[in-house]
């Protein structure tokens, strides 16, 4: 077996065993989810340094709400070239921030004309703190432009299951809850298909490696 799908198996199998944690339970390493299952993947033709889905996630058809109020339809809203979707929460002590940052980070790096073609959006796991004015004052830190997006948890689950993220809410004894997710973030290009993910901790220059390469495809 090639060293390359030993590790996605292995990382496979670890996400297999998420459980919902104080902070991001974000899975690791070079995968991602497709209905369930592992998506292998095999050498890209671009040069990608995230992962390339042999099997492209499509837009999720499902309606959530941006922080001015307005809907927001996944499926027609995505309407820049490249979208890069990620699943967060504000009270995230960990992994969230992080991988917000380096976006942000990587962003700014990138040519304005790439910047101009990408949009972001951040898809809160825990809807019932992160009300529009905390979701947005939380994505202010980072970046004005991120689109904030929320509403019902069914909802969100349908979003997280169609693009592959691991998704748990663990009520406690307390009253209180933990909630457990994938901190993967899915890029769409100008096909409307994500053929990429990149897990968190993956490099700054890679990520905005990654998005030139996605921007100049249309």
């Amino acid at each position: 077996m090639p060293a390359r799908i030993a590790r996605l198996a292995a990382a496979a199998i670890a996400l297999a065993g998420l459980t919902s944690a104080a902070g991001c339970a974000a899975p690791s390493g070079d995968h991602s989810m497709h209905g369930g299952a592992a998506v292998y993947t095999t050498a890209d033709p671009h040069g990608f340094y995230g992962t390339y889905l042999d099997q492209p996630y499509h837009k999720p058809s499902v309606t959530l709400t941006d922080t001015a109020g307005r809907p927001f339809p996944l499926a027609t809203s995505m309407t820049k070239p490249v979208s890069l979707v990620v699943f967060v929460y504000s009270s995230c002590p960990d992994i969230c921030p992080t991988v917000l940052a380096d976006l942000a980070s990587a962003l700014r790096r990138t040519d304005p004309a790439v910047r101009d073609q990408t949009q972001v959006l951040v898809i809160t796991t825990d809807p019932e703190r992160d009300t529009p004015k905390v979701l947005r004052e939380y994505l202010d830190r980072f970046d004005p432009s991120f689109v904030g997006l929320t509403g019902s948890l069914a909802d969100i689950k349908v979003a997280a299951d169609a693009l592959g993220v691991a998704f748990e809410i663990q009520r406690l004894p307390s009253g209180g809850y933990e909630i457990g997710h994938g901190a993967q973030v899915i890029g769409f290009g100008p096909d409307g298909l994500a053929h990429l993910v990149w897990m968190p901790g993956t490099p700054v220059g890679d990520l905005r490696h990654d998005v030139e390469i996605l921007a100049g495809l249309g």
